[in-house]
């Protein structure tokens, strides 16, 4: 838990630096090739690294699952550097974007090499050996972060910034394969064994293969009909801070731990009030962070990407509403059900729907239509969740769902956060002025929303206190949970699109 905090904030730091040390335009070519990068890596996986979570605890000969992995994902990476070779000219015409060939050898070898040294994280983990995981996780993020920032930072340009981190990559590889190797012992090749992982990874895969696109799709089409510099304004009005995933993903985890008991119990009925407990305590946490960002969202993009970055600000605004979703971890609670089927037929019809949606919506309305099909999906791919609860929980009425929704403590919640914003809002208007004159860096920029921050914390656990609600209380159940959850899997190259991912 340590190292996924640690790590999701040295990634988060990466797009910021470089957001406010490139020229807009080459910042915009920089997302657009992550954004390929990402795309190719997160489906070419198809879900055969997850394979070690299952069958190495399981076995004491597990070097050929281990070797199949290897193998499995050196292949894949080939496959991934000869799709940008190919395709990347032609996507360059499609994101209006004539320099993006430039660097396709650069990204080819990362993305190759990349899939190639994605199972050592979790090859650790998977062995319970959860400590060197961890440390091999936070230094390798931190050289990623390193190899991509200091090439800008130094002047050297982007060219110099993509062949640091494909370089780093293949070091990364041949660390990986050193240390796995020797990791188990056992054959070399298993053929029935390399049959029983694939059978065990192609669903998650196929999983895969629908929600990664589906789930970027709004970038692609907005890359295709705007120039890199619109797109850059683009990606930092989607920017998402990490804090969901870091308690959505345990909170998640847990619930699922207790959802198995209840039912080994035989009191499943009872699911229903674990789920709105959880749903409440989460609630406490994202109905604040989301008024904050709204009502701050000026200066936070100032502060964060500088001011050429505040057309963003409109953008921001509806995205952050995304952060409301994270209260309900309906995912976990049909994992933990077994239906993995109803979450996959989820995924199929919002790719089906996100599709037209967002071509027509970005045709018609802009930018803003990137961010309401993706924000419609995600709203859809929830009310799908919620039909299947009913059989999964063996509800004998569906207004039993009511249940579910933490009514009394998301409305205290509410009223919290509404009155801190007001608050926020007097005090903007008390210092209205006194910002004005420090220098747009980023270090004298955080004090405006670093101002509006303290004074909308200071309200919000005051109302709540006054509602009888301990805040300190809250928070330390959430600590609990995330201390007895089960180990968290490593994440993906995109914290967001990684989590929705996860769901099989």
């Amino acid at each position: 838990m340590v190292a996924r905090f640690a790590s999701a904030v040295i990634t988060t730091v990466v797009p910021l630096v470089l957001a406010r040390a490139m020229p807009i335009e080459e910042y915009g070519t920089y997302k657009q090739l992550f954004l390929i990068g990402v795309t190719l890596t997160s489906v070419l996986a198809f879900g055969v690294p997850q394979s070690l979570y299952y069958f190495l605890p399981r076995t004491d000969h597990g070097r050929p699952y281990i070797i199949h992995v290897l193998v499995l994902l050196a292949g894949a990476g080939a496959v991934a550097a000869g799709l940008v070779l190919l395709a990347t000219p032609w996507i360059g015409e499609l994101f209006s974007a004539p320099r993006l060939p430039e660097y396709r050898y650069a990204l080819a070898t990362y993305a190759g090499f990349f899939l190639a040294a994605g199972p050592l994280e979790s090859l650790f983990t998977s062995q319970g050996r959860t400590g060197l995981a961890a440390v091999n996780y936070l230094v390798w993020d931190t050289l990623r972060a390193a190899a991509m920032t200091v090439p800008i930072l130094l002047g050297l340009g982007l060219h110099a910034t993509m062949w640091s981190v494909a370089a780093l990559m293949v070091v990364r590889t041949l660390a990986t394969w050193a240390m796995a190797v020797t990791a188990a012992p056992g054959p070399w090749w298993n053929r029935p064994a390399l049959r029983a992982q694939l059978a065990y990874a192609l669903p998650f895969g196929a999983a895969m293969a629908i929600s990664v696109p589906q789930h970027s799709l709004h970038q692609w089409v907005v890359s295709a009909h705007f120039d890199p510099a619109l797109f850059a304004i683009y990606t930092v009005g989607c920017f998402q801070l990490p804090i969901v995933d870091l308690l959505y993903t345990p909170t998640t985890e847990v619930l699922m731990v207790h959802v198995g008991e209840l039912e080994r119990a035989g009191r499943l009925a009872d699911a229903v009030g674990l789920f709105r407990d959880a749903a409440a305590r989460l609630a406490f946490v994202f109905v604040p962070t989301c008024a904050f960002l709204i009502a701050a969202a000026p200066a936070f993009i100032e502060a964060i990407f500088g001011p050429r970055f505040l057309p963003a600000v409109p953008l921001f605004r509806v995205s952050t509403l995304a952060v409301l979703f994270g209260c309900f971890p309906l995912d976990g609670l049909l994992r933990a059900r077994g239906e993995t089927r109803a979450i996959l037929l989820s995924y199929v019809v919002k790719a089906a729907i996100t599709v037209p949606l967002v071509l027509l919506l970005v045709e018609t309305v802009g930018l803003m239509g990137g961010v309401v099909s993706w924000l419609v999906a995600e709203a859809l791919g929830k009310i799908l969740l919620v039909g299947r609860l009913p059989r999964a929980l063996q509800l004998e009425s569906p207004r039993q769902l009511l249940g579910l929704v933490p009514f009394r403590n998301g409305l205290r919640a509410t009223l919290a956060a509404g009155v801190s914003v007001a608050a926020m809002l007097v005090w903007d208007r008390l210092i209205a002025g006194h910002f004005m004159s420090l220098p747009h860096t980023f270090f004298w920029r955080l004090f405006p929303v670093g101002s509006d921050a303290g004074v909308f914390t200071l309200a919000y656990v005051m109302v709540l206190h006054a509602q009888g609600i301990r805040v300190l209380r809250v928070l330390s159940l959430l600590r609990r949970q995330r201390l007895v959850a089960p180990p968290v899997l490593p994440a993906q190259p995109d914290p967001g699109e990684a989590a929705e991912a996860s769901v099989l």
